[in-house]
């Protein structure tokens, strides 16, 4: 049982998860924080518009392959095990790093350059796609009932880790090479970074306990099914509404972080420097509050928390884009992105703990895996790219307001169809009663 872990096992979990976990996020999104570097050096046939356009759409090229990540690699950590699961996701992302890293550009070969890059993109994102929900899982099957929000809250500042890195090498790098230099080579060094994630797969291996008792157990019988079939079929209800509840944050998540350096830059003039540097302010805000919200979420219960986080963030989204148009200065931008990233931790680290605990432990990190993954891809990692072309299309600078907001309003209604397990054993097995079958138990909201 994931008491039965011990506090010591508990805080190598999460430290080696964390560290795992950020270099991956640090692999797959510095990528965003070069969009515009990139852009002149992989589509230089194109105007300033369509590079980014084109340069932004290849960011969510990586998300396509999310869900087909999710199946596969979701399925192989109900079937071998959480860790090696993990393990697998983080060679996957150093090796697309390497192709990026390595890739010669469209000067140089033509395009056959922006097609490796796209290649490397869809590999970072299948193993993206199989990352959150096994490392998820892990994390809340070391969990007690009492500490599942904490546990899982590393999960997200792992991601703000690899954030918070990323905006501050590819920050740093432009401040101190210039644009001639990153340019010249300097777009290539956070890639070759990224690359040291291999040696922590390693170590993941073979220090984390695994959390799945893979042989001789009912779980195991169960995993030699098809997970992915199981979960769409006694739970498709959940699946929907999960779905659903998602998109909200995600689509926050990548317009706020990722989206808004480039916006702040094309779109207010502010220098580049600046604009990484609100990424850091967020990557930094989602490290050091997201194990105290989850912290919260354990005495409050996740819908609550949820729900205040998403409407804090419908009544700032456009005051702030309004804001930061009629006032664009530095102080500006850091204020209106501390104001949003702390409104999006405080309702994705209770949401991301929901999903694993909707889903019997068998087949647990395929449904998280599944919601996660699909949630990302169609809502998450276009973001950037509907933005852009939102702005292009209407010439109106706060598109990108309108858009969040409605997702995160859409998002609410998913909340409706879920169930909030704070404080209840995941892995009572009359806690997961399929779908089909009308549940009479009293559920705490």
């Amino acid at each position: 049982m994931t008491s039965q872990h011990a506090p010591m096992s508990r805080r190598k979990t999460i430290v080696a998860t964390t560290i795992g976990n950020g270099l991956e996020f640090f692999d797959f999104t510095i990528y965003g924080f070069l969009a515009l570097v990139i852009g002149k050096l992989f589509f230089p046939t194109l105007d300033s518009y369509g590079q980014l356009l084109l340069t932004v759409g290849t960011f969510g090229v990586g998300f396509i392959m999310r869900p087909l990540g999710g199946i596969v690699i979701g399925a192989y950590a109900d079937r071998a095990g959480r860790k090696k699961a993990m393990t697998l996701t983080i060679f996957l992302m150093a090796l697309g790093c390497a192709m990026i890293a390595f890739a010669p550009t469209y000067a140089q070969i033509g395009v056959a350059g922006p097609i490796l890059i796209v290649l490397a993109r869809l590999i970072q994102g299948f193993s993206a796609g199989g990352e959150v929900g096994a490392s998820t899982t892990l994390l809340v099957e070391h969990a007690t009932p009492a500490n599942r929000g904490y546990m899982a809250s590393w999960q997200f500042a792992s991601q703000g880790l690899g954030i918070l890195l990323g905006a501050a090498v590819a920050g740093g790098l432009t401040a101190a090479l210039g644009p001639q230099g990153m340019e010249a080579w300097g777009w290539r060094v956070p890639f070759f970074i990224g690359m040291l994630i291999a040696p922590v797969g390693i170590y993941i291996r073979r220090h984390l306990h695994e959390s799945l008792e893979t042989a001789g157990t009912p779980a195991a019988s169960a995993a030699r099914r098809s997970s992915i079939a199981e979960v769409c079929g006694e739970h498709g209800r959940t699946v929907l509404a999960a779905i659903l509840s998602v998109l909200g944050g995600t689509a926050a998540a990548y317009v706020v972080t990722f989206y808004m350096p480039t916006y702040a830059v094309r779109e207010l003039g502010l220098p580049p420097t600046v604009a990484l540097f609100g990424a850091v302010l967020t990557g930094l805000l989602s490290f050091v509050l997201a194990p105290l919200v989850g912290l919260a979420s354990d005495r409050v219960g996740r819908k609550t928390l949820i729900v205040w986080g998403r409407v804090a963030m419908m009544l700032m989204i456009y005051p702030g884009f309004l804001w930061l148009n009629i006032s664009p200065s530095p102080v500006v931008l850091f204020i209106v992105v501390a104001l949003l990233s702390t409104a999006l931790v405080v309702q994705t680290v209770p949401a991301i703990t929901m999903l694993p605990e909707m889903f019997p432990k068998h087949v647990r990190a395929s449904g998280m895996s599944l919601v996660y993954s699909v949630g990302v891809a169609l809502f998450g990692g276009f973001s950037p790219f509907v933005s852009t072309w939102l702005v292009g299309a209407s010439g109106n600078k706060l598109a990108p307001a309108w858009y969040l907001l409605g997702m995160t309003l859409v998002s609410l209604l998913g909340l409706l169809w879920l169930k909030d397990f704070t404080g209840r054993d995941i892995d009572d097995a009359a806690a997961h009663e399929p779908d089909a079958e009308p549940s009479a138990r009293t559920v705490r909201a």
